[in-house]
């Protein structure tokens, strides 16, 4: 049965639900408070990654996050300051960052992540629209002893988990990659890598084609409910009716929550992007270990990226960590100099954390047709299609494709 949906944020799991509710017959609203062509859907790395299964809250990153508090250039950087919110998420995150969430939460995420891959592979077989996609893999770089080792146990346990994955040594590693100073690499086979910004673009043009609704540059300001259900969805300029209700705004998602009398505890994690649009010789997708900085081969540049910046939610560009990406660049790629132009031309994009690593996906109890999809941290990208594809089967009524108990709404409530 087609039912009127109505879906809060146009980034890349607002737009893989459509997709997928599009598929299910169903007829589509998106709502965007911008015109949808920024933020982390558009500066991500465009890594598809299966490779990705350590949940943000393990053993030792509290520990490292208080120790980099005072370090505005650190790869990962709390800013103190008074918030009640950020202190109930950094209590569960805590709770959270044991051994025990990390076999937990590993499992969960590769099945998502490998899901999402193949819907990716799915959509560029069946000419859905024209797209860049690769699946080079992934190396995982490193320059010193101590990163080989931390690597090296990272590797052996998600060759345990399923992952392929092979040691590359210094040799092996200057032939696929000329441009790098590393010691020796971890190459995980599965992962593949898009051009975030042109799939946006595509995705959206394909759904307006198709019929989907775009009401873009309008700020979500109320809601009217009967009976435990949304009817309407008032935002600044319309007044929208809906049959079903998707939250899928990222870092805003528990403003809109709060809203809805519904608690999600998610924090924004400012990451940066530099593009270089000239030659670099870099032909792989890299993680450089040391630094935490991530280098992809996009289609016509080169994109550096990092950082994990939980500040709230603003779009301030720290300078001195838009330095230090253009440093740790010049660490593993001697011959490239980020330029003061090229770093004039960064952005940001804010990515939704949950405290344990798994993103919120499905209904939330207190009302019987608001569904969220958010709290996805650095793997929004990774696990945007599969997030739409579920949602689009719950509301279809359909026998969901993964289970959804780990990703439930009301897991810290």
């Amino acid at each position: 049965m087609s039912k009127k949906v109505v879906i809060i944020g146009g980034g890349i799991i607002g737009l893989s639900t459509a997709y997928f509710l599009l598929k299910e017959g169903h007829d589509v609203t998106v709502i965007d408070q911008s015109n949808i062509s920024s933020g982390a859907s558009f500066v991500n790395a465009g890594f598809i990654s299966p490779s990705h299964i350590i949940p943000l809250a393990a053993p030792g990153v509290v520990s490292t996050g208080i120790k980099m508090m005072f370090n505005s250039a650190s790869p990962f950087y709390i800013k103190p300051r008074f918030n009640v919110d950020l202190f109930k998420w950094l209590w569960k995150f805590n709770k959270s960052a044991t051994e025990k969430n990390v076999e937990y939460a590993s499992s969960i995420i590769k099945d998502l992540n490998y899901f999402s891959l193949q819907l990716f592979q799915e959509m560029k077989e069946n000419n859905v629209f024209d797209f860049h996609i690769e699946k080079k893999g992934l190396l995982m770089a490193y320059q010193t002893s101590k990163f080989e080792d931390k690597e090296g146990c990272l590797a052996e346990f998600s060759k345990r988990k399923g992952l392929l994955v092979k040691h590359i040594n210094k040799e092996k590693l200057k032939e696929m990659e000329p441009e790098i100073a590393a010691k020796g690499a971890f190459y995980y086979l599965d992962d593949a890598h898009t051009t975030p910004d042109d799939f946006m673009r595509g995705m959206q043009k394909y759904l307006e084609t198709q019929g989907v609704t775009f009401l873009v540059n309008e700020k979500v300001i109320d809601f009217e409910q009967s009976s435990s259900r949304i009817t309407h969805v008032v935002t600044n300029k319309n007044e929208v009716s809906c049959d079903e209700f998707v939250v899928a705004a990222g870092s805003w998602s528990p403003l809109i929550a709060k809203k809805l009398g519904v608690k999600l505890l998610v924090q924004a994690g400012k990451g940066y992007r530099i593009n270089l649009h000239r030659e670099t010789g870099i032909n792989y997708p890299t993680i450089l270990a040391e630094l935490n900085t991530a280098v992809s081969p996009m289609d016509g540049f080169t994109r550096f990226g990092g950082t994990m910046e939980i500040a709230g939610i603003n779009s301030g560009i720290n300078k001195i960590r838009v330095q230090k990406i253009a440093k740790n660049a010049k660490m593993f790629y001697p011959n490239i100099s980020i330029t003061e132009n090229e770093m004039s031309n960064v952005a940001c994009g804010l990515r939704p954390i949950s405290p344990d690593g798994l993103p919120f996906i499905g209904r939330s109890k207190k009302l019987k047709n608001a569904y969220f999809a958010t709290g996805h941290g650095m793997m929004g990208w990774s696990q945007g299609h599969a997030t739409g594809k579920l949602i689009s089967e719950l509301i279809s009524d359909k026998k969901t494709s993964l289970n959804l108990t780990p990703f439930s709404i009301d897991r810290f409530n």
